[in-house]
């Protein structure tokens, strides 16, 4: 019969204290990204909350400002630009799959698509149409409509959680990381370290690169409006995305767009986008993205970067955006403290050696 040591209740209530944190963990996974978004927002937003807060008369009133000005400004446009643009971004696909050859590919770019609005004119012109399209797609339709119900359910609750997470960052994030600091089991100093890598992505991605990003996407849009190029809207979007990429960056885009001009007989126009192209949009990315770095630059190579944006939309899906270089960058913070502690390990573990005696 064996003795239960006070060293084995040790261990076993370690083992029971690291399966209830790991269960508790588990709890927030599926809202993490509204979690990680909601503690980079206060992080960056916590300067303006203590110059807010002198003025409305405390801290809580302040935070109830930034949020309905979070809101306002970012939450329900960005809404309503994703509602609007994913339409055009399942057209744009549609024509770019149905072309024929890469010319065709090209010119599908600048062109119209009016089959929709057609197909839905023959309806309308055509009631009786309706039956049988209902008898033939319905159940189809019934799980698309479910599908969608769903999706939206799960993006409100995100959605929800992130504003709401963002007040209580920006109210008592302070107590929260104090006390983060105080039990995390590595150490204040690998705590902060960590802490510091964490807000530095969130400065990097949305500040370092996202803006530079949007003034490209921005400037694109507003040429391919100009130039009257169709789904100027998700060009624009897919510019922006596309700026991320290193060396050829917004030229993915921009370039195909004026040969798609050029080979549709608009040479005027195709001349001009490749004018904006080299002289505005490669000039922003040459100007605000060092001014931008300065104030939110992400420690990652261009390449481990690009990669880790990749390999986590791969893994993780669309978030993977995000936390695939999040989770670059916690590793190499991580790399670092474990070659820092064992340079201060490797001294200690060098015992002294005692003098010789002569005629040894």
């Amino acid at each position: 019969m064996s003795i239960f040591v006070p060293s084995q209740q040790a261990r076993a209530f370690r083992g029971i204290a690291v399966l209830v944190a790991l269960a508790g963990i588990a709890v927030f996974l599926p809202l993490w990204i509204s979690l990680v978004l909601a503690a980079w927002a206060a992080s960056m937003a916590r300067p303006l909350l203590e110059r807010i807060s002198s003025a409305t008369g405390g801290r809580k009133r302040a935070a109830g400002v930034l949020v309905a000005a979070l809101v306002l400004t970012i939450a329900l446009p960005l809404a309503t630009a994703v509602i609007s643009l994913s339409r055009g971004v399942v057209s744009l696909a549609r024509g770019l799959m149905g072309s024929s050859g890469a010319r065709g590919a090209l010119v599908s770019l600048v062109s119209g698509g009016d089959g929709e609005g057609a197909a839905t004119l023959d309806v309308l012109r055509h009631p009786g149409k309706v039956i049988g399209l209902v008898q033939e797609h319905g159940a189809q339709a019934f799980d698309i409509v479910g599908g969608i119900a769903g999706a939206a359910t799960d993006a409100l609750v995100g959605l929800f959680v992130f504003l709401y997470a963002v007040f209580v960052f920006l109210v008592d994030g302070p107590a929260y990381y104090a006390w983060i600091e105080e039990h995390a089991p590595i150490g204040r100093e690998a705590t902060r370290r960590f802490a510091s890598a964490f807000k530095e992505t969130g400065r990097g991605l949305f500040v370092g690169i996202g803006l530079t990003g949007l003034a490209q996407g921005a400037v694109a849009t507003a040429a391919y409006f100009a130039l009257g190029v169709p789904r100027a809207l998700v060009l624009g979007m897919l510019t922006c995305l596309a700026s991320v990429i290193p060396s050829v960056g917004t030229a993915l885009v921009w370039v195909p767009v004026a040969a798609g001009l050029a080979f549709s007989g608009k040479t005027g126009s195709a001349a001009i986008l490749v004018g904006v192209g080299v002289v505005i949009i490669g000039s922003i990315d040459n100007v605000l993205r060092p001014m931008f770095a300065r104030f939110g630059r992400l420690e990652l190579p261009s390449f481990v970067l690009l990669t880790s944006i990749f390999g986590g939309l791969a893994v993780f899906g669309t978030w993977g955006f995000v936390l695939g270089p999040l989770l670059a960058r916690l590793a190499k913070e991580a790399l670092v403290l474990a070659r820092e502690d064992r340079l201060r390990e490797a001294p200690a573990s060098i015992a002294p050696q005692p003098p010789s005696k002569d005629g040894d």
